[in-house]
């Protein structure tokens, strides 16, 4: 490929543009980021992540690259960003459905089984209800708002020119990598939006360090502690592509399964009820779509936070040297 620096037009200011952004410029090429919306991450689906970095976790229903890919992921972060927070995730579930927790440690590997004393010493809050948890020690979880204004902070300081309110592709680039999500549908007959669903609610009372997934056979849930007693409740993936309200079965369910993780959420705040869409493909594996002078940069699904700063890293080092990733890049719009 080449070592001359290059002149590169980011589309879409989401999580994923903004690692292409920072990452490429970071590696001296000259960037410019560039996002329809008029005002930052408002028409992103980033904002509605729960940016859980789970890669172990994730292996119950992903396939191996997730969790292959999720773990250059975080030590990205950790590199990168000093408000990650890596203490771990738990996943619990209630006595009657034990048999859930069993197949989860079958499905995935990094798990530590805790018992009732063990799981008491990390979330004391947590043990009274459930008397074994498993403990994926290496995962992290962030706060998505804070990490997208940091991330844009730190393009703008890397000299990245960012322009909001750009909806034509910027002239004079020598490369365009196009990071819009759904929006992209149009070069990428396959993508598909899958809705997500979450809830942010303030619980002061309780004291949750780390994230937790509670399975159950109709409401799975994952709750996020975003710090100073805020709360990301989430665990909705519909196949639909409109990113309006959300629907009052999700808000009942989520809300259920709260308050079975614990009834003190009983008493919570509802600060935000809202919906995004997620780009996927069909088998949920994210793409590097490389054509002439284009590359898109596609399919995050539910790991936008986990896999975008590696798949920023793909992408560099496949314009430096030419490398690339055989489970990720692939040479037609059309393939899955």
């Amino acid at each position: 490929m080449t070592s001359t620096p290059l002149k590169i037009a980011i589309r879409g200011a989401g999580i994923t543009g903004l690692w292409q952004a920072l990452t490429l410029a970071r590696r001296g090429h000259q960037v410019i980021l560039a996002e329809r919306s008029a005002e930052p991450f408002a028409d992103a689906c980033s904002p509605y992540a729960g940016a859980m970095l789970a890669p172990r976790c994730e292996e119950e229903s992903a396939e191996a690259i997730i969790r292959e890919l999720g773990e250059r992921g975080i030590a990205l972060w950790k590199e990168t960003y000093p408000g990650l927070v890596a203490q771990g995730s738990l996943v619990v579930a209630p006595a009657r459905d034990r048999s859930l927790l069993d197949r989860f440690e079958r499905m995935t590997e990094g798990a530590g089984r805790l018992d009732a004393a063990a799981l008491a010493e990390l979330e004391p809050g947590l043990a009274p209800r459930f008397g074994t948890a498993l403990y994926y020690a290496g995962e992290a979880h962030l706060n998505p708002n804070a990490a997208l204004a940091f991330l844009l902070g730190e393009v703008q300081a890397a000299g990245v020119g960012v322009q909001f309110g750009m909806e034509t592709i910027p002239q004079g680039a020598d490369l365009i990598v196009d990071c819009r999500g759904l929006a992209a549908k149009d070069g990428l007959p396959t993508l598909r939006g899958v809705r997500g669903e979450r809830i942010v609610v303030r619980a002061p009372e309780i004291d949750i360090q780390r994230p937790v997934r509670l399975l159950h056979p109709r409401f799975p849930l994952y709750l996020v502690p975003w710090g100073d007693g805020l709360y990301m409740v989430g665990a909705t993936a519909i196949e639909r592509e409109d990113g309006g309200p959300a629907t009052l079965r999700s808000a009942l369910e989520l809300l259920s399964a709260a308050y079975v993780l614990d009834p003190a959420f009983g008493e919570a705040e509802i600060l935000a009820l809202g919906a995004g869409v997620r780009p996927a493909f069909s088998d949920n594996r994210p793409r590097i779509i490389p054509l002439n002078g284009y590359i898109y940069v596609n399919g995050l699904y539910r790991h936008g936070f986990l896999l975008a700063p590696v798949m920023a890293e793909l992408v560099a080092d496949y314009l430096e040297t030419g490398a690339t990733n055989p489970e990720v890049f692939v040479a037609d719009p059309a393939q899955r």
